[in-house]
């Protein structure tokens, strides 16, 4: 049990630095991203170059090997996902009026005979038109944002260099992160460091799990559920597979967008889909499995606590309150928030306060 904590006069100091920090951060919001970028960088290599260190490398040698092997990584997928991704964007742009077809002619006849339901408010129709009408120029949508980008000189500059900042933020904390950490130790007062440093320990653990563990284990599902549909034989495999990988930062919510997605597009695409059908069922069932079984206790295990309608309202709050940036700091600050509110109803449990009536036993009356 951790000691008893701050006494009041020192705990507003610390609120008044964490509404502080929350105020540069809405502040500094446009320009704090490829710091936080950075920082991400730094935070995920740092357990290897640590490893590194241990075996007699030099810390400048380690954060380089390091630094070269995430970003061969980040290049190799880049170059390797989106050339398919590319294509099966195109694909399913050119077939949007054909699912349209498709929707009206099977979908909806077999949903009205099957569950009861009338359809006939949909104007299936006016929605096919407006597809067709319009389909083309969303196909070169990605070339019209990039000749307006272009055509800002300075917009094109500052999106280049926070682009080039990413990696030397992330080289330079890398390289001295141990040291960073070891100097704010030695600024917290010393009646509270053991009790900061016991808390920051626990944060660490429960931010390591989610930056780490669950990034790993979005990666494991977007290959094992974009290589299993792939060899089904469907042409949006590599799109839909990714998309339920990532969707997973919310439990169970990639594999439910996963499966429907699929299973919409095996019904589309093949006239007897009832086989390829159920083997798009087995791929999601065989990654969920996976997932339970093995990528989630292995990778992840227990330590992170977040309901998942907690980890929807902070990516959704985070978003709101700053941008883009809010979104990559929701989910570690809500985790440090979780084990924050865990400390303080344990310190609850034992406080004058909640014992308060322990000791107010009814006297027994001599009989």
């Amino acid at each position: 049990m951790l000691s008893s904590g701050l006494r009041d006069r020192q705990a507003w100091p610390l609120i008044a630095a964490v509404v502080l920090g929350a105020a540069l951060v809405y502040l500094l919001s446009p320009i704090l991203t490829p710091f936080l970028a950075g920082a991400v960088l730094a935070y995920i290599g740092d357990p290897l170059a640590d490893r590194l260190e241990a075996r007699g490398v030099s810390r400048t040698l380690a954060t380089v090997a390091v630094f070269a092997a995430l970003l061969a990584v980040i290049v190799a997928a880049v170059v390797i996902i989106t050339p398919l991704l590319a294509h099966q964007v195109d694909y399913l742009v050119r077939r949007l009026p054909e699912i349209v077809d498709w929707f009206q002619r099977t979908a909806v006849p077999w949903i009205e005979g099957h569950l009861g339901i009338s359809a006939s408010r949909l104007d299936v129709a006016a929605l096919r038109e407006a597809i067709a009408e319009h389909w083309q120029s969303t196909g070169s949508l990605a070339a019209t944002l990039i000749a307006r980008a272009t055509r800002s000189g300075l917009a094109l500059m500052g999106l280049l260099a926070n682009l080039a900042l990413i990696p030397v933020v992330g080289f330079y904390l890398l390289r001295d992160w141990d040291r960073l950490m070891a100097r704010i130790r030695e600024l917290l007062p010393r009646r509270v460091e053991a009790t900061v440093s016991a808390l920051a320990a626990e944060c660490n653990e429960v931010v390591a799990a989610f930056l780490r563990g669950q990034f790993l284990v979005m990666l494991a599902l977007g290959v094992i559920y974009a290589t299993g549909l792939y060899l089904v034989g469907l042409e949006l495999a590599v799109l839909i597979g990714l998309l339920s990988g990532l969707a997973n930062i919310v439990p169970y919510l990639g594999f439910i967008v996963g499966i429907t997605a699929a299973s919409v597009a095996a019904m589309f695409q093949f006239s007897d889909f009832l086989i390829p059908l159920l083997l798009v069922w087995g791929v999601y069932l065989l990654g969920q499995t996976l997932e339970g079984t093995v990528l989630t206790p292995v990778l992840v295990g227990d330590r992170i606590g977040l309901h998942p309608v907690a980890v929807i309202f902070a990516v959704l709050a985070g978003g709101q309150l700053f941008g883009f940036t809010g979104v990559l700091l929701a989910l570690p600050v809500a985790a440090v928030v979780v084990v924050l509110l865990r400390h303080a109803h344990d310190h609850y449990l034992q406080s004058a306060l909640y014992r308060s009536g322990d000791n107010d036993e009814p006297q027994q009356r001599d009989p």
